[in-house]
């Protein structure tokens, strides 16, 4: 029985970047034999245990054989004779195919160190076609380190999608691939790639145009609104059902639609439109969404306007914020009369602030 560490751990150590978690692979074992040496099984489809001290994932050396269409379709194949070599072959790319022994020895069949050195994702083998979500994730660390792909790798890419394998791609995996891209240091690449190959057109008909500020938005949400931020509303709304995006993610995409023409009138709007813009944004009890919103309206058109009618707005709201609702409540002769005497009060606060502020 030997124990590797494989993948990412590896990887990112030879990148001289910090390793959060270590993976490993068992050769030589069988799954009684973890069992008595004190470890926890808790893989599903193939043979994976947790160290009884470190917590650790060690996986069962494995070879993979395709059974059917889509990253499900495998059959996995676990056994002490399956060797680290055989192991390492059935993994994406050669960058992820690197092992390091317990005396900290690599364990490099497939030249990945030397695609590290020169910023380049190549596939181990052929395999590589058979499941579909490998394209994501060749697009996502392009996006991460901003290494270019091989051309044959880009070509496999592209004919994987020619003959409809991405077709049998499922929303949860699209989407843990897609956002996890989109939050890497150079999203832009990842549309590059998935461009490349033919899948973004599959996958996002509606993204006509990748946003050059994306890369300066902070966090997926923002990123994902700035995205849809030329759409129509229908669009982004079959975008975000088609991924199954979380709600906040859709929510703020669809806010910045549905509100993108009022945004770009703020810098001129009166201080009754800006308070009708407030209460549609959800503004006064949705504060951090629509600092969100803001930000996602002043870098999708980083012009004067913009950002002069979002400090309007963000002014606005402090005002109208500060308007004493409890107060006006009680001087009301009856409840139906609150919503119109508080957005009069509101109004006069924003007009009163703008008008302070020249």
């Amino acid at each position: 029985m030997k124990c590797y560490v494989v993948g990412g751990a590896v990887r990112d150590e030879l990148l001289g970047l910090a390793v959060a978690d270590r993976d490993w692979v068992v050769v030589g074992a069988t799954p009684e034999e973890m069992a008595a040496k004190g470890f926890t099984p808790v893989g599903k489809d193939f043979p994976v245990f947790l160290h009884p001290v470190t917590h650790e994932e060690y996986a069962l050396a494995r070879t993979e054989r395709k059974s059917g269409r889509g990253y499900k379709g495998f059959t996995v194949f676990a056994s002490p004779e399956v060797t680290l070599e055989e192991d390492l072959r059935r993994r994406d790319l050669t960058i992820n195919a690197i092992a390091k022994d317990e005396s900290g020895a690599l364990i490099d069949p497939f030249g990945g160190a030397r695609d590290l050195k020169e910023g380049v994702l190549r596939h181990v083998s052929e395999a590589f076609a058979e499941d579909p979500v490998r394209i994501l994730r060749v697009a996502r660390f392009a996006a991460r380190y901003a290494f270019r792909v091989a051309d044959e790798t880009a070509a496999m890419m592209k004919r994987m999608v020619e003959s409809g394998e991405a077709d049998h791609l499922v929303a949860e995996r699209v989407w843990q691939e897609f956002s996890r891209g989109l939050a890497e240091p150079h999203p832009e690449r990842m549309f590059e790639v998935l461009g490349r190959c033919g899948l973004l057109k599959r996958l996002f008909p509606e993204i006509r145009q990748v946003p050059q500020g994306l890369a300066r938005a902070s966090g997926v949400p923002q990123r994902f609104a700035l995205l849809g931020w030329t759409m129509k509303e229908p669009e982004v709304q079959a975008v975000c059902d088609r991924l199954r995006a979380p709600n906040e993610v859709s929510e703020l995409a669809l806010a910045a639609c549905r509100n993108r023409a009022a945004l770009r009138a703020a810098y001129a709007a009166s201080p009754a439109a800006l308070l009708q813009l407030l209460k549609r944004a959800d503004a006064f009890r949705r504060g951090e969404r629509f600092a969100e919103l803001l930000a996602v309206a002043r870098l999708a058109e980083p012009g004067e306007e913009m950002t002069s009618g979002a400090a309007r707005l963000e002014s606005a709201l402090e005002a109208a914020a500060a308007v004493d609702a409890g107060a006006i409540a009680a001087g009301a002769a009856s409840q139906a009369e609150i919503p119109a005497m508080l957005d009069q009060a509101r109004e006069r606060a924003i007009a009163e602030r703008l008008k302070s502020a020249g």
